[in-house]
Order: C-alpha cells, then sequence, then structure tokens
C-alpha cells in the first residue's frame, strides 16, 4: 500500500506540474520530479500503478521529455544570442 500510495504521489505531482504555464518553473520542477522518485533509489519499475494511471504516467513522462528537449534548445539559442551581444559590444 505504501508504494501505490508513493506511485500516486508520484502521477499527482507530475500532473500538476504538466499544466504550469512558466516554461522555466516548468523545467525546474521536472528536473526536481526526475530526481525525486526515478534518481533516488528507484526506477520506473517500482510504480505501482493500475494500468491506466500508468499509461497516464508514461504520457507525461513522454509529453515531458518532449518539452525538456526544446526548453534546451531554447536556452541553448538564448546563451548564443547573449554571446553575441557580448561579443558585439567588446
Amino acid at each position: 500500500m505504501e508504494r501505490r500510495d508513493w506511485s500516486l504521489e508520484a502521477l499527482n505531482q507530475l500532473q500538476y506540474i504538466d499544466s504550469l504555464d512558466d516554461s522555466d518553473l516548468k523545467a525546474k520542477s521536472i528536473s526536481s520530479w526526475v530526481s525525486k522518485y526515478l534518481m533516488e533509489n528507484s526506477s520506473i519499475e517500482d510504480f505501482q500503478l493500475d494500468l491506466p494511471l500508468l499509461k497516464r504516467l508514461e504520457e507525461l513522462l513522454f509529453k515531458n521529455i518532449a518539452f525538456m528537449k526544446t526548453y534546451q534548445s531554447n536556452m541553448k539559442k538564448e546563451l548564443d544570442d547573449f554571446k553575441k551581444i557580448k561579443k558585439f559590444l567588446q
């Protein structure tokens, strides 16, 4: 039961993170979620959810992976733009 509660908590938190509009906050929250639920002595196999909830978790994970890839790309572009501006001003 404890593992199921942990799994439901993780799913609920990921659903909340998915609803965030602020991309910086969302990226930080995803990173924090992964550290808490997938990195520290746990793995995807530790989730004890019914099939529909497990599929929802999978959907959110892939959606947030895609978001993080886009976010990383945007941050890299912004960093490159700042470097160009800095070089121009020197």
